[in-house]
């Protein structure tokens, strides 16, 4: 793959001076996807650790839990200085910090050791928020909507791919070899975003105490930031539903998937991520205001065929055709990935067309509360569960698609513009 040669870039406002060509795209893509799944690997992770680290049950969760935490930290605290520093170069160093946490976990002797490097390497996974602003600056602004739909693709395919690649790595060599592997893959990244991308220098000159003090200001004074963090965030928890009790309802009958059954249907969830760059594509012609109503949609339809195929609702006997509910569930998981996919797609467009000069507090701003939303979805479906099985997940999940749906269309008659 041939990349740009690097030089200095003047940048006057905050735009970079650099087309963003399909290599470049493609390397964006496959960086935050391989970076993702730094944070979604380790819930199957969660499990094998526990009993090698002797950790109390009590404290199992604490595997998956941190690097979530680590995550929002960096997001709060490590991304606003993209909004300080040259890019290229704090990407670099986030991503070899990374690397240098993930191989202190795969080598931790002691539960502690482990613990503070999952949430270290948590906190500078954060690199995402980096490189996806810059590939915003790099588009042209009337293609700005497709690039970052295709930057985003790999995000989305990152989160669906993790649990089957480190389920199979932890299950062939063991949770060990997984963090190794993630480490050599993110000092490998590293490398090749340092001789591949542009510099970007911000055009901001605020220190750092004022950058982190302007995250409020940002939220109260940036409408179109509340409407579709808010929408994501709503969105995010149906996905994370979804996708949290799933695996509860395939170990049941008349599915009974193991692990490898499992992981393969995660693998079918990923079709819908080819609705990125298509959302994309319509946010940048100005139809970001049908878009949106059209994928909270989409997602409910995908609950609505959830609940036929997992719950029997209008009459499917699931029993004499589980090969149709299967189906029917596989087709539910890409309906509902799409309409999440193209929820997230438009939302990060809209920011990204913000202020330049803020663009990465912006998106921080924008993924701290989307990713507060991901784990209320979890509790919720793990309580929805505990009370009615499928039928009270897929309950939770149409809930939450009507609240966004309503919630979005309140917010832009507020707007009055399709923003």
């Amino acid at each position: 793959m041939h990349y740009p040669s690097r030089r200095r870039i003047e940048v006057t406002t905050g735009e970079v001076q650099a087309e963003l060509t399909m290599p470049l795209t493609l390397l964006f893509a496959f960086a935050v996807g391989v970076i993702i799944i730094n944070l979604t690997a380790a819930q199957p992770l969660a499990g094998p650790v526990a009993r090698a680290m002797r950790l109390p049950s009590s404290m199992t969760g604490l595997v998956a839990m941190l690097p979530q935490l680590g995550y929002a930290v960096g997001m709060l605290f490590l991304v606003p200085l993209a909004d300080l520093f040259e890019n290229r170069r704090l990407t670099t160093i986030t991503l070899v910090a990374c690397a240098l946490a993930l191989g202190m976990a795969a080598l931790a002797q002691q539960a502690w050791w482990l613990l503070v490097a999952v949430c270290i390497a948590g906190a500078t996974s954060c690199a995402i928020q980096i490189l996806v602003p810059l590939a915003a600056a790099m588009a042209r602004p009337e293609h700005r909507g497709s690039a970052v739909g295709n930057v985003m693709s790999g995000v989305m395919l990152g989160i669906l791919l993790s649990r089957p690649f480190a389920s199979l790595v932890a299950g062939t060599w063991g949770w060990r070899a997984c963090y190794g592997m993630l480490g050599i893959f993110d000092a490998l990244l590293a490398v090749a975003l340092w001789y591949a991308l542009p510099a970007r220098h911000p055009p901001g000159h605020a220190s750092y105490r004022e950058l982190i003090a302007s995250l409020w200001s940002l939220w109260r004074t940036e409408p179109v930031l509340r409407r579709y963090a808010v929408s994501a965030a709503i969105v995010m928890a149906a996905f994370s539903t979804f996708w949290t009790g799933i695996a509860l309802r395939l170990a049941q009958p008349p599915f009974l998937l193991d692990s490898r059954g499992l992981a393969w249907f995660a693998l079918a969830g990923v079709a819908g991520t080819v609705v990125a760059p298509l959302a994309g594509r319509a946010g940048d012609r100005g139809y970001s205001a049908v878009g949106m109503p059209i994928a909270h949609v989409v997602a409910t339809i995908g609950f609505v065929l959830a609940g036929v195929a997992g719950a029997g609702w209008f009459g499917l006997d699931i029993a004499r055709q589980p090969r149709l509910a299967l189906g029917l569930l596989v087709m539910a998981a890409i309906v509902l990935d799409a309409g999440a996919v193209g929820d997230q797609t438009l939302g990060r467009r809209a920011i990204n067309m913000l202020d330049p000069a803020a663009r990465s507090r912006l998106n921080g701003l924008f993924v701290g509360v989307f990713f507060i939303g991901g784990g209320a979805g979890a509790v919720a479906a793990g309580s929805a569960w505990a009370i009615t099985g499928w039928t009270g997940v897929c309950v939770v999940g149409l809930a939450l698609c009507a609240l966004a749906f309503v919630g979005d269309a309140r917010a832009r008659r507020g707007l009055g513009r399709s923003a």
